[in-house]
């Protein structure tokens, strides 16, 4: 079943808008502060969009990286360091292993899914002991601005936000994050861009047992 009617990926048809940009810029931030170096390590970013914004920075550090989304830039597909995966969310994250993610990074996605909970088991699933989700999502304030934006101002795509099913303050997101199997213990989630957006860092226990 299709979790999500998508059929292009984000920035297929266009490039990114000056807002676009920007809450990019600002979630990179976040990224970075809280993965580190990806040096050595493997990235799977989840729902990439057609240009892998982020992901592109990481090519020449990361040792391995994953891209997923319905539609991937050709050069990327071409790129030995890069396994691309099109289809729909959560579907495509079947082709991962177990244990297979230092990173997950799932930016802007969630909220486009029907079944979101099924995409962040899955994300439980490919990371490696230790391994980091990286989640952002827009909140219900950020609903307000994102609709602006899209709707009367023309800032925004409108196609993307009518494709929002949920919006997530860090209370609706937390109980998701556990359901999939995150230990509150190894959440944080926290509002970010001035109230628009939550974002969460979730760790895979090093280990198992009831003390780990």
């Amino acid at each position: 079943m299709a979790l999500t009617s998508r059929e292009k990926a984000f920035g297929e048809d266009s490039g990114p808008t000056a807002v676009d940009r920007f809450g990019i810029w600002l979630s990179s931030i976040q990224v970075r502060r809280h993965a580190g170096s990806l040096a050595g390590r493997t990235l799977v970013d989840a729902g990439c969009g057609y240009q892998a914004t982020f992901a592109r920075t990481q090519l020449g550090t990361a040792e391995k990286v994953f891209l997923l989304d319905v539609s991937i830039s050709p050069d990327l597909k071409a790129d030995p360091r890069v396994t691309a995966i099109e289809g729909l969310l959560p579907g495509t994250l079947a082709a991962i292993s177990d244990g297979t993610a230092d990173v997950v990074l799932c930016n802007s996605v969630l909220e486009h899914l029907w079944t979101p909970g099924a995409a962040l088991s899955e994300f439980m699933r490919i990371l490696a002991p230790g391994g980091l989700a990286l989640l952002n999502v827009p909140s219900w304030r950020g609903k307000v601005f994102l609709e602006l934006s899209a709707f009367r101002l023309g800032l925004s795509p409108s196609c993307e936000m009518d494709d929002h099913k949920r919006y997530y303050d860090p209370r609706d997101l937390w109980p998701l994050l556990v359901e999939a199997g995150f230990r509150p213990r190894d959440i944080r989630c926290f509002r970010h861009k001035f109230g628009l957006n939550t974002f969460a860092v979730c760790r895979k226990p090093a280990r198992t047992g009831a003390g780990a």
